[in-house]
């Protein structure tokens, strides 16, 4: 399998907006939460009150892992700023197509910030047409894909 056809898999997963499970680790001290999370741009984007645990621990530890439904995301997480900062608010468009009820709770924070996660490692549990589960691994440094069939 190709690296777009699996990265394509992936993206007809998540869709265009999902709640994630967020991991993050500092001083050996792991931290698992949910985060509302948009898609676009080949990058996971969610905000978050730069004044959370969760927040310090990514200012500390950058690498992530994101997990829904048979999707594992492992990657890099980076501070872009406030929300309402961010050139063209493609983030803050969608988040209120997808997510309105939170975008009225939250946005007008000013201490609300985006944060972009780039996906390094990606691993999937699926089935194909046939009900045989499979594993689909997608490493986006290299580009390589390992398609694991289980029968």
């Amino acid at each position: 399998m190709e690296f777009n056809e699996a990265k394509k898999i992936m993206d007809q997963k998540l869709g265009d907006w999902k709640i994630m499970a967020l991991a993050s680790c500092v001083d050996n001290y792991p931290m698992v939460r949910n985060v509302s999370c948009i898609f676009y741009n080949d990058k996971i984007y969610f905000k978050t009150d730069k004044n959370f645990r969760k927040t310090q621990q990514l200012f500390q530890n950058n690498r992530v892992a994101m997990c829904f439904n048979g999707v594992q995301v492992e990657g890099i997480a980076k501070n872009l700023g406030l929300v309402v900062d961010e050139e063209g608010r493609t983030f803050e468009k969608k988040y209120k197509e997808y997510l309105w009820q939170s975008y009225n709770a939250y946005s007008h924070v000013d201490t609300e910030i985006l944060i972009e996660v780039t996906p390094q490692f990606v691993e999937i549990w699926d089935e194909d047409e046939n009900r045989k589960a499979f594993q689909l691994f997608i490493d986006f440094n290299t580009k390589e894909v390992t398609y694991k069939p289980y029968d």
